[in-house]
C-alpha cells in the first residue's frame, strides 16, 4: 500500500471515532428547561438511551431532595434539643421562657393537629419530648419522692429477675406520660447484680432513665421517720400521698408466694408501713376459680398511686388499675370513705 493510501485509510478512520464520540456525547448531553423539565430534540423524539439517562437523572435529583430534607429537619430536632441540654451543662435547668415557649408551641400544634397536618404531627414528636424532659427534670428537684427497694432480689431465679426488669421499665413508662411524676429511686441496685445487668440488656437506655440509680438503701438517702414502707400486709391502710413522705415499694417477683416478705423487710428497717386501701373500697367478686389476690407488681402498685396523685381518688386510682384478674371490684357503699381529696 502506498503512502497516499494509508493516510487516507487514517484519515477515514479518525473520522469514523469522532463520528461516535459525537453521538455518544449526544446520548449524555442533558439539556433541561428553566423548569427542571427535559427540552425535546427538535426535528423528533429522543433517543431510548438518553431517556433512560434523563429517568436517572431525576431519580438522583429526588434523592438529593430527600437528603436536604432530611438534614433540615435533624438541623431543627438538634436545635430544639440543645436548649435543655445547654441548661443542664451550665448546672442549670432550662429557663422559664423556653419552657414557656415550648408549652406555647405544643399548644399551636395541637390545633393545628385537628387539621391532620402530618408535618405538625411530627413536630409535636418533638415538642412533647422536650416537655416530658424538663417535667422529669422538675420531678428530681420538687416531685414526690418514690423508691423502689431492690434488696431482696438474691433470692429470686433467673425469670422472675427478668419480670422485675420488665416491670421497672413500665413503671418509668408511666411516669414519663404523668403530668405530675414522682422522683424515682431504685435503692440497693448493685451493678454486678443479676438485676442490673438484666435492665441494661432488656431495657434501652436503662443507664440515661431520669432517675437515681444507687447502691445505697433508702435509709441512707432519707430520714426513717419520712419513710413509709407500702406492702399488702400492713395493717393500716394509706389516706394520702404528700409531698413530706417518701414511698417505698417492695421490689419483688416471688412465684412462691412467700408470704410477707415485705413486711419483714419494713420490720428490719424499722419504718412505717400501710397498705393501698383495697379491703375500704373493694370488695369480693365471685369467680371460677375463686381466686382472690391483693399482691400487685410494682408497676401496678406505682400507677395507683400516681393516678390518686393526680385526681385525689382512691376509687377512681382502684378502678382504673386494679387488676380484673384479681378478684376484686370496687363497692360503692365503701367508697365514700375515701372522697375526692381537694388537688
Amino acid at each position: 500500500m502506498s503512502l497516499s493510501e494509508k493516510q487516507r485509510v487514517s484519515s477515514e478512520t479518525c473520522e469514523t471515532d469522532l463520528d461516535g464520540v459525537s453521538e455518544l456525547m449526544d446520548l449524555l448531553r442533558m439539556d433541561l428547561d428553566p423548569d427542571g423539565e427535559p427540552r425535546k430534540a427538535e426535528g423528533g423524539d429522543a433517543p431510548c438511551s438518553s431517556k433512560n439517562v434523563l429517568r436517572k437523572q431525576r431519580h438522583w435529583e429526588r434523592q438529593l431532595a430527600a437528603k436536604k430534607s432530611k438534614r433540615k429537619e435533624e438541623k431543627q430536632r438538634r436545635r430544639l434539643n440543645r436548649a435543655p441540654e445547654s441548661g443542664e451543662d451550665r448546672g442549670t435547668s432550662t429557663n422559664a421562657e423556653d419552657l414557656d415557649l415550648i408549652r406555647r408551641l405544643f399548644m399551636i400544634r395541637c390545633s393545628v393537629l385537628e387539621g391532620g397536618d402530618a408535618d405538625a404531627a411530627q413536630f409535636s414528636k418533638r415538642v412533647m419530648k422536650a416537655i416530658t424532659k424538663e417535667r422529669l427534670a422538675e420531678a428530681r428537684s420538687t416531685g414526690r419522692k418514690l423508691c423502689v427497694d431492690l434488696s431482696m432480689t438474691d433470692c429470686m431465679s433467673d425469670k422472675e429477675i427478668s419480670r422485675l426488669a420488665g416491670q421497672l421499665r413500665r413503671l418509668y413508662g408511666s411516669n414519663k406520660k404523668a403530668t405530675r411524676p414522682f422522683h424515682l429511686f431504685l435503692t440497693d441496685l448493685r451493678e454486678d447484680s443479676r438485676l442490673y445487668q438484666e435492665c441494661v440488656r432488656m431495657n434501652d437506655g436503662f443507664l440515661g432513665y431520669a432517675m437515681e440509680i444507687t447502691e445505697e438503701s433508702c435509709l441512707d438517702l432519707f430520714p426513717s421517720e419520712a419513710v413509709v414502707y407500702l406492702t399488702p400486709d400492713a395493717q393500716e391502710a394509706l389516706q394520702t400521698v404528700d409531698a413530706d413522705t417518701v414511698y417505698v415499694l417492695g421490689g419483688l417477683v416471688d412465684e412462691s408466694i412467700q408470704k410477707k416478705l415485705s413486711l419483714s423487710r419494713a420490720a428490719e428497717l424499722s419504718v412505717r408501713t400501710a397498705r393501698l386501701p383495697v379491703d375500704e373500697c373493694m370488695v369480693k367478686k365471685n369467680n371460677a376459680k375463686n381466686f382472690h389476690s391483693k399482691i400487685l407488681a410494682v408497676n401496678q402498685v406505682f400507677d395507683i398511686l400516681l393516678m390518686f396523685s393526680e385526681t385525689g381518688s382512691w376509687t377512681q386510682a382502684l378502678q382504673t388499675w386494679f387488676p380484673a384478674g384479681k378478684g376484686y371490684v370496687i363497692s360503692p357503699e365503701n367508697s365514700a370513705r375515701f372522697p375526692v381529696e381537694e388537688q
